[in-house]
């Protein structure tokens, strides 16, 4: 009995061969139909009679076709145009922009400028004022009680609320009462309107 099922392994089954025959055969069979339509393709034309060779003649249009191909071309130029003003306009913008850039450019670098110009104009009058308040600080009494005696109240209270007040009230004691009343009251009133909240 073993060896009825060594036979049967050993021998190769007769399916399977003729599963892979039906496969070639079928594969031969396809790559010749594909061959088989290159060649008729490259097949030469049979030859046109005489009276036909030469151009092709254009085909032939009907009124409907004449209209048409006419309204195309019509706007298509009215297109064209279109497009030229468009692209003339875009060129004006660019150009306007380009303008505006360097004007606003030009515009903050003047702004610049101005602002260090206040801000040392402002820094100058400053410092003139406190060397100026020095100078009267450092006076006599009596000889800047002269001097203020001659000047604006307004203007000698400013200076006055400046000085340290030891060399103001010295200069307060030299000044007639009239002249010191006035002082006096601009001094008090100067930061009454300030808001307090």
């Amino acid at each position: 009995m073993t060896s009825r099922k060594d036979e049967r392994k050993t021998r190769p089954a007769k399916g399977a061969l003729l599963t892979i025959a039906v496969f070639l055969i079928g594969s031969a069979a396809l790559r010749f139909g594909l061959v088989a339509n290159e060649a008729i393709a490259l097949e030469t034309p049979q030859d046109v009679p005489e009276g036909q060779k030469g151009e092709p003649s254009a085909c032939q249009t009907t009124g409907d076709l004449d209209a048409m191909l006419a309204a195309l071309r019509k706007r298509e130029e009215r297109i064209s145009a279109q497009e030229a003003q468009v692209s003339s306009r875009m060129q004006a913008l660019a150009v306007a922009d380009e303008k505006i850039e360097q004007k606003i450019a030009a515009l903050t670098e003047t702004e610049a400028t101005l602002r260090k110009t206040i801000a040392l104009a402002d820094t100058a009058a400053e410092d003139d004022l406190t060397r100026l308040t020095s100078v009267y600080e450092n006076m006599k009494p009596k000889d800047a009680a002269a001097l203020f005696e001659q000047m604006d109240p307004e203007f000698s209270a400013g200076f006055l609320g400046r000085m340290k007040p030891v060399q103001a009230g010295a200069i307060m004691e030299g000044l007639s009462a009239e002249r010191a009343y006035s002082i006096s009251v601009i001094l008090a009133g100067r930061n009454a309107n300030v808001p307090d909240e």
